[in-house]
């Protein structure tokens, strides 16, 4: 996969440039939307938390419709919102939870959070701003609630084995039961069914064809309604403790998919180590990268100072394994999600924060933002035992009545202060960052879709890449310091032979600027040259 690379002109750049902190510098026009595939920039909205259309304080579909310009205005460089490329919606259909990932019918939306109608509008909306939107889609359980479940359950009460919904859950008996997997009795029979999350959410049998029928035609259902796509929830759960037979069977999950659309977007969630990750990668299937993510993944720690080299030969390195399993795999990082504690909470300063979004976001693949990561909201499981606490109202500040999920205890003396409204009112806000950050990112065709070779400095916070795509290259170099620090180009070997035209954009606490060969880069900051 490495190419050689070449870099032209040897000019020096001069220029001036505000000292704001948060601050930006663009040599070059805006382009116009490069986005023509899968590389985006994703937003993950847990619906039921995010915007409330009708005040009974929970988050619903026309919700989004209504802060639609917030995320996208139509003009990805405008300045004027986010800038996000795709939308990953939480659960939508009918369950008897908060939450949704208990599906009691797949092929209803739940009443709270509105219509298919509503979907239908919002599909629009999102086809008409080049938005791709993308369902969570559980399909390893249902709820206990489900039609399918209580027929099941009836069946095995009654020892029906002629009965077609008989083995449409995986069930053991007594004596069949598996160390590490997780269990339920069906009450007056020796029938043990799987349900590795919650007695409520039991598992579903995929060695039974009519089963894996099923749940293709509930994506295909939702594909047709103009759908782009799929975030799926569990994935190493289809047949939990043995990944090669989870591996085949989303093979032809998403064999099938791709025959209806060659163009779908879909992503699984199998949280484990890098080499069980990768394996899904095989059956053409992007995956969560959760070594990038959290207080102590290689984006955050690198943010936080400590050496970048970790965070620079990581990336290098995964890049290429998902190459050598599936020719269309990109990296898919995160910082946090709805399952984590809030990645704020993870520094101590709002500079961190910010670097540690330059690291992920200006990186190979297809980041996903999770909501009001961009304004810096916290919630943390802390001493309960509750996600609820992960998943707390959008702070609007604009009369908005969404309110907390249920269950949830985080205390109101732990979140910022700041909300969405004042943000956008103040150009050195984490909000403002953010939207500057997306708008350099989508300038660069380059950087979601290049060949990313290290560039190794020899400096314990300095570091970046060397990025070739369709024939032209750029570098991307972080100072993931506090301090502003300078270095001679010419003394990377890597970079031999190569000279420097201009520093093409900068983002970060400080400046930076190019002096010859001599590159100065302030603290916490990032910078493009070609």
């Amino acid at each position: 996969m490495r190419k050689k690379v070449s870099l032209f002109l040897a000019a020096v750049m001069i220029f001036t440039s505000s000292a704001l902190i948060g601050c930006s510098f663009s040599k070059l026009p805006p382009e116009p939307d490069p986005v023509d595939d899968n590389f985006r920039t994703f937003y993950q909205i847990f619906v039921g938390s995010f915007s409330d259309s009708n005040n009974d304080g929970i988050g619903d579909i026309r919700g989004i419709i209504n802060r639609i310009d917030y995320l996208n205005d139509g003009n990805i460089n405008s300045g004027k919102s986010l800038g996000v490329q795709g939308l990953w919606l939480s659960p939508i259909f009918s369950s008897p939870s908060y939450h949704k990932y208990d599906a009691k019918d797949y092929y209803e939306i739940d009443w709270r959070f509105g219509s298919e109608e509503d979907l239908k509008e919002l599909v629009s909306l999102c086809d008409e701003r080049n938005i791709k939107i993308i369902l969570d889609l559980a399909i390893n359980h249902t709820s206990n609630t489900h039609e399918w479940f209580l027929k099941f359950k009836e069946a095995r009460t009654k020892g029906d084995s002629d009965d077609p919904y008989y083995d449409y859950y995986s069930a053991v008996t007594t004596a069949d039961k598996k160390n590490g997997v997780q269990y339920q009795k069906i009450a007056g029979v020796d029938c043990w069914y799987e349900c590795n999350f919650d007695g409520a959410m039991p598992e579903l049998n995929y060695d039974n064809p009519e089963v894996r029928e099923a749940m293709l035609d509930v994506a295909k259902y939702y594909l047709d309604l103009g759908i782009d796509g799929f975030r799926f929830d569990a994935v190493k759960y289809i047949y939990y403790g043995d990944t090669e037979r989870s591996v085949d069977f989303w093979k032809w999950y998403m064999d099938e998919l791709y025959a209806v659309n060659p163009e779908i977007y879909c992503v699984g969630e199998c949280w484990s180590g890098d080499t069980e990750v990768i394996d899904y990668y095989s059956a053409g299937l992007n995956c969560f990268n959760f070594s990038m993510a959290q207080a102590e993944g290689v984006a955050a720690t690198a943010a936080k100072g400590f050496a970048i080299s970790k965070y620079i030969n990581y990336v290098e390195s995964y890049q290429d394994k998902i190459l050598e399993k599936y020719d269309g795999g990109m990296l898919m990082s995160f910082l946090s999600n709805h399952d984590m504690d809030r990645i704020a909470g993870a520094f101590v300063t709002e500079n961190h924060m910010k670097m540690a979004a330059n690291l992920y976001i200006l990186c190979t693949g297809s980041p996903v933002i999770y909501y009001g990561e961009e304004i810096g909201m916290r919630g943390s499981r802390g001493g309960e035992s509750t996600d609820a606490n992960r998943r707390l109202a959008m702070l609007w500040g604009d009369g908005d009545l969404i309110s907390d999920p249920t269950g949830s205890t985080y205390p109101t003396e732990k979140q910022i202060q700041s909300t969405v409204k004042s943000q956008m009112e103040d150009e050195n806000s984490l909000y403002n960052y953010y939207c500057k950050l997306i708008s350099i990112r989508h300038k660069y065709p380059a950087i979601a879709r290049g060949d990313y070779n290290a560039l190794r400095f020899g400096q314990k916070n300095l570091g970046g890449f060397i990025i070739e795509y369709e024939g032209e290259t750029l570098v991307l170099i972080h100072n993931t310091s506090t301090e502003e620090i300078s270095y001679d180009l010419s003394g990377c070997s890597a970079l031999d032979g190569y000279t420097f035209k201009e520093i093409s954009d900068y983002i970060g606490v400080g400046k930076a600027k190019l002096d010859g060969t001599v590159l100065t880069v302030g603290p916490q900051t990032s910078v493009i040259l070609n």
